[in-house]
């Protein structure tokens, strides 16, 4: 009698992965796709709380001469010192639109990239504009920063987020102050590379400033 047929192993490939094994140039052939299509978006994310404020003397790239710095020296360990450095990085345009503002720090990023001639422009909530420990007074008093609230009592201007040189986006659940730094579970994403975007969120940011013109 004919021995029987030893069986073949089942194949659990979809046809589709045979077709994709079948043409070894399939990723070459998707990068050219890429490459056409152009870069992809730069991404990043922060979170918050952080386990400390900056030292002064870091964010200022000197040494601490503290014995015992109970504040943060490390950015790659703090969130806000990423956060800050990206705004530092403002050479053109800095429009910043948040509910509110009451973090020292990031207020004196903003003054400084007007120091630096940078086209300062500032959206906020106007209720919280004069909430104590506000810096929205601070601001509004600096040469180069320009500043707008929604003068609307019924609602408020909740929006949380940056756009550096046109370039870079800044956005997240993040509040612009210190309890959101120390605090509170929080986001912050930054997005460059995508003009797509960027370009909404740009619209978006004249749209509130003409109409709290």
């Amino acid at each position: 009698a004919e021995a029987p047929r030893a069986r073949s192993a089942p194949s659990y490939a979809s046809p589709a992965s045979r077709r994709w094994r079948r043409a070894p140039d399939f990723c070459a052939a998707m990068g050219a796709c890429l490459s056409i299509a152009g870069p992809l978006p730069q991404q990043r994310a922060l979170f918050f709380p952080d386990r400390a404020m900056p030292c002064r003397q870091a964010l200022k790239g000197q040494p601490c001469r503290r014995k015992h710095c109970t504040y943060e020296h490390d950015a790659s360990r703090s969130s806000l010192m990423q956060l800050l450095a990206v705004i530092g990085d403002a050479t053109t345009t800095l429009d910043v639109c948040v509910f509110t503002i009451t973090c020292n720090e990031l207020a004196d990023a903003i003054i400084a990239a007007a120091k630096r001639k940078v086209r300062v422009r500032v959206i906020t909530d106007d209720i919280q504009a004069t909430s104590q420990g506000s810096d929205v007074s601070e601001l509004a008093r600096t040469p180069g920063v320009t500043l707008r609230t929604d003068h609307q009592k019924e609602a408020h201007m909740h929006h949380k987020f940056a756009l550096v040189d046109g370039t870079t986006l800044v956005n997240g659940s993040f509040n612009w102050t210190r309890a959101a730094v120390l605090t509170n579970y929080e986001n912050v994403a930054i997005t460059s590379g995508a003009p797509g975007l960027i370009g909404e969120y740009t619209r978006e940011f004249e749209r509130l400033w003409r109409a709290f013109a």
